[in-house]
Parts: structure tokens; sequence; C-alpha cells
């Protein structure tokens, strides 16, 4: 059995850090569960792209079919609770001091995290359904500051690795 690793700075900023986002992420899919048709419309108005430019050489990307919609919206749904519970066993295996398995299992949860909001919400919501042009049904400052945070909190998750001497 290995002894515990010294509590530092990074290790307490790694664990605090990842707690955040994990509550974070949590809140976010526990409201989309419970308030669902909220964020639903959000989805199916940025999918059918209606408050575009309705430039003819985009509208053929629109997604209008509510099924579609919706079984994006539920996916998109059970990544962020999947990407909740992996950053809170992140943050438990933070507080045991496993900083090994700690490290590895947050950064999946924060590259989770960052494909949902960077390849999802930003370039396929973004651009390729034209989300940049909505000023109703534009979430890009959102899902640029999650990816924003996700991304420096990887940092400093990565940042708790075993220095090898020199």
């Amino acid at each position: 059995m290995t002894s515990p690793t010294p509590r530092t700075a990074t290790h307490l900023a790694a664990t605090l850090l990842t707690a955040t986002v994990a509550l974070y992420i949590a809140l976010v899919a526990f409201g989309n569960i419970t308030d669902f048709g909220t964020n639903q419309q959000f989805v199916q108005h940025v999918l059918a792209m209606d408050t575009t430019f309705k430039d003819d050489d985009l509208m053929w990307r629109a997604v209008t079919g509510k099924g579609l919609q919706d079984a994006a919206y539920v996916v998109i749904i059970v990544w962020e609770t999947v990407a909740a519970l992996v950053l809170v066993y992140g943050t438990w295996l933070w507080v045991r001091r496993d900083d090994g398995r700690a490290r590895r299992v947050s950064t999946y949860g924060l590259l989770m995290l960052m494909v949902l909001f960077g390849a999802g919400f930003i370039a396929v919501g973004g651009e390729w359904f034209a989300m940049w042009q909505s000023k109703d049904w534009n979430g890009l400052e959102a899902a640029t500051r999650v990816f924003l945070l996700s991304g420096v909190v990887l940092v400093v998750v990565q940042l708790t690795g075993e220095r090898s001497a020199t």
C-alpha cells in the first residue's frame, strides 16, 4: 500500500476546481432533466436554423424533425450527466489522495465537457447550424465559457502529475 501523497496547493486546486466543474455540470444536467422544455426549445431552434439569416446555401443543413431534435437533446443530457458523475468520482479520488486515478478520471470528465461544448456547441451548433447568426438562440458565449473553464481546470489537473527527476 502506498502512503498518501502530501497535500499541496496544486492538489488542493485540482480538488476544488474539479469539484466546482462537477457541481456546475451536475446542476446543468439536473436543470435540463427537471425543466426539459426550456433548453429543448433552444436545441430545436438551433437545429431548425429558423432564426438564422435563412441563406439557401446553408438551410439544407437544418434538422426540422422533432424526433431527431429531441434525440439530440437527450444525447446532450445523457452526456452531461455522465460527465458530472465522472467528475464527482474524480473529486472523490482527489479527496482520497489517489492522485494518479483522480488525474486520469478528472481528465476524462473534463475532456467530455470540452468535446461537448467545443465540438458540439461551438463547432457543430455555432458553425454547421449557424447559431452565431441568431440573436435569440445563440449559445456560443456560454459554450465558450464552459469550454475555457474546463480547459483551465484540465491544465491544473495535469500540473499535479509527478515530476521526473532530471
